[in-house]
């Protein structure tokens, strides 16, 4: 069977995107997170908040390439950015005094990925 990688979309703009940016500012991260959001959705990371909050240091930008569940607390006030989020998993995040952002709008806070952790 022939693999075809992503059909979404909106996903495959943000690939395009992302490995354009990665070119374009010298940054292996954006490169390197697309390559993970190419591959098929069992194998992409998925990540509970329980882990980030272990992971994660307080007022640091996380990025998970692929989804983040709800298992566990937040404790921290972080910004993450991830392809999808459950639904308590983004009530959890807000109530903590976290920010959600898009991976597309991160791209564009931040170019050259400073000051960024991927985790999952």
């Amino acid at each position: 069977m022939k693999r075809t990688g992503p059909t979404n979309p909106d996903l495959l703009g943000l690939i395009r995107e992302l490995k354009k940016q990665s070119l374009e500012q010298k940054v292996p991260l954006w490169k390197r997170i697309a390559v993970d959001l190419e591959k098929p959705t069992r194998n992409r990371r998925i990540v509970n908040l329980s882990k980030i909050d272990r992971c994660a240091k307080e007022n640091e930008t996380i990025i998970i390439p692929g989804k983040v569940l709800a298992g566990g607390m937040l404790n921290q006030k972080l910004t993450i950015a991830a392809f999808k989020f459950s639904g308590a998993a983004k009530e959890k995040i807000q109530k903590s005094g976290s920010k959600i952002v898009q991976l597309s709008e991160l791209l564009k806070e931040s170019p050259k990925g400073k000051k960024v952790r991927i985790i999952g």
